[in-house]
C-alpha cells in the first residue's frame, strides 16, 4: 500500500482517509492545526506521498516544509494560483514531484473536454454567446472556484470572440469580448458547474453536478500513485488521461 500523509483534516481529508484503502493507499499521518501538530519527520511517519487539502494560504509553507522530507505531493487545495511560480521553483530546486489541480474528479475532467469541444464549435459562431455559472456550499473559501477559472480559460482559448473572463458583479452591459461567469455560495452544494451558449433562437447548456466529494478524493488518490517517483510540476487536467489510465481513443 502507498503510504499517505494527509495535510488538512476537513471534510475532504476525512473522506480521503475513509476511501484510501479502496485505492491501495494507507493514511499513516494526519497533520492539521486542529490536531496541534506540524510537518516534521516524526509526524510524517515515513509517508511516501503527501496530499494537501489544507487552506490556500498554507500551501507554499507546506511545500517548503515537505520538500526535504516527502518529495512527492498532490495539491488538492485551490485558491493559491498567485503562489504557483514560487511553488514551481521549489519543485525545481528540490527535485520534487508535484501534481496539482482545481478539480481531481474524473467526471469533471471529461467535462473539460466536452466544454472545449463545444466552445470550438459554438464559440466561433457569432449567434451563440457563451456564459458560465458555478454553485458551491457556503463554507467554500474561494470564489469563483478554481474549476470555474479553468472552464473560463478553456472557453477563451477555444473561442475567437472572448478574450477575458468577468467574475464580478457589473453595473453595465457586459462587453462583447467578456465571458461572464457567475458564482453562488449556499447550503451544502458539493459543486455544480454550468456552461451555456445562448442565441436569439435557442440555448445549449452543459452541466456537471457533483453528488458528493467522492470523485475528487478518488482522483487525488490515483494522482498520488501516479506522482510517486515522478519528479516535475504537473497539472492534473493536462495529465488526467495518463493518471487515470484512459486511452486517448476513448
Amino acid at each position: 500500500m502507498l503510504r499517505i500523509a494527509l495535510i488538512g483534516y476537513g471534510q475532504m481529508g476525512k473522506l480521503l482517509e475513509e476511501t484510501a484503502p479502496d485505492c491501495n493507499c494507507q493514511v499513516v499521518s494526519i497533520i492539521d492545526p486542529q490536531l496541534k501538530n506540524d510537518i516534521n519527520p516524526e509526524t510524517l511517519n515515513s509517508a511516501e506521498v503527501a496530499i494537501d487539502f489544507s487552506l490556500p494560504g498554507a500551501v507554499r509553507e507546506n511545500v517548503e516544509k515537505l520538500a526535504p522530507l516527502c518529495p512527492y505531493l498532490v495539491i488538492g487545495t485551490t485558491g493559491w494560483s498567485e503562489q504557483s511560480a514560487a511553488i514551481r521553483n521549489l519543485a525545481i530546486e528540490y527535485n520534487l514531484g508535484i501534481v496539482y489541480g482545481s478539480n481531481f474528479s474524473p467526471g469533471m475532467n471529461h467535462f473539460y473536454l466536452l466544454v472545449e469541444q463545444a466552445a470550438r464549435q459554438l464559440g466561433n459562431s457569432p449567434e451563440y454567446d457563451p456564459w458560465g455559472l458555478e454553485l458551491h456550499h457556503k463554507l467554500k473559501m474561494d470564489s469563483p472556484s478554481g474549476t470555474a477559472r479553468d472552464l473560463a480559460d478553456i472557453i477563451i482559448s477555444a473561442s475567437s470572440a472572448k478574450t477575458e473572463a468577468q467574475y464580478d458583479r457589473v453595473k453595465r452591459p457586459i462587453s462583447t469580448e467578456e465571458l461572464h461567469f457567475a458564482s453562488v455560495r449556499a447550503g451544502h452544494i458539493p459543486g455544480t458547474h454550468v456552461i451555456g451558449f445562448d442565441s436569439e433562437a435557442d440555448s445549449i447548456e452543459l452541466r456537471h453536478t457533483a453528488h458528493n466529494r467522492r470523485g475528487f478524493v478518488l482522483g487525488a488518490l490515483q494522482a498520488a500513485h501516479w506522482i510517486k517517483d515522478r519528479p516535475g510540476f504537473f497539472n492534473f487536467r493536462e495529465n488526467f488521461r495518463e493518471i487515470l489510465g484512459i486511452s486517448h481513443e476513448t
